[in-house]
């Protein structure tokens, strides 16, 4: 019965892995900005999951049960290190090597705008075009209010919208 129960709790997580694993690499490359950091955040993250994987009974929420458990995990690894985030140098999240060079500096503007928004309104932001996470799903994030999430959206992208005209 136990071996019984070790596969379905492996399956499970492999499954957990293969469909969420680009995203919270995103996700974790975004809070740290740092590619090694965001590797070790994600394997910590795993081994978080692993551990408390019969406790997350509701299949629909496993998404952002493991985007939370990023954020801690990535709150608790800057926590332990001394890394001063503005001297580390900060790779693309996307493969921009096929762009033109006129897109290449559209793409590096708005990119470069973002990281100027404050955080309450660049991380919503983040959630919802990087993560795909819809605003109720970033309020339970955030721990915040729907209506909060929509107003701070609307706010970043107003903000960017100025910027970028």
């Amino acid at each position: 019965m136990y071996n019984d129960h070790l596969k379905l709790r492996t399956v499970r997580y492999q499954k957990l892995v293969a469909l969420y694993h680009a995203d919270l690499f995103r996700f974790a490359y975004w809070l740290s900005k740092d590619k090694n950091a965001a590797e070790e955040i994600i394997q910590e993250s795993y081994l978080r999951a692993w551990k408390y994987l019969d406790k997350q009974l509701d299949e629909n929420a496993e998404k952002s049960w493991l985007l939370t458990i990023v954020r801690r995990e990535n709150a608790r690894y800057f926590s332990r290190k001394t890394l001063d985030i503005d001297d580390v140098e900060q790779n693309d999240l996307v493969d921009t090597s096929s762009l033109s060079v006129e897109q290449n500096a559209e793409y590096e503007n708005i990119r470069n705008q973002i990281a100027l928004l404050a955080p309450e309104y660049r991380e919503p932001l983040i959630m919802q075009v990087l993560l795909g996470l819809s605003s109720h799903e970033i309020a339970e994030q955030l721990m915040l209010t729907t209506n909060t999430v929509n107003t701070r959206l609307f706010r970043a992208r107003e903000q960017l919208k100025h910027c970028l005209s």
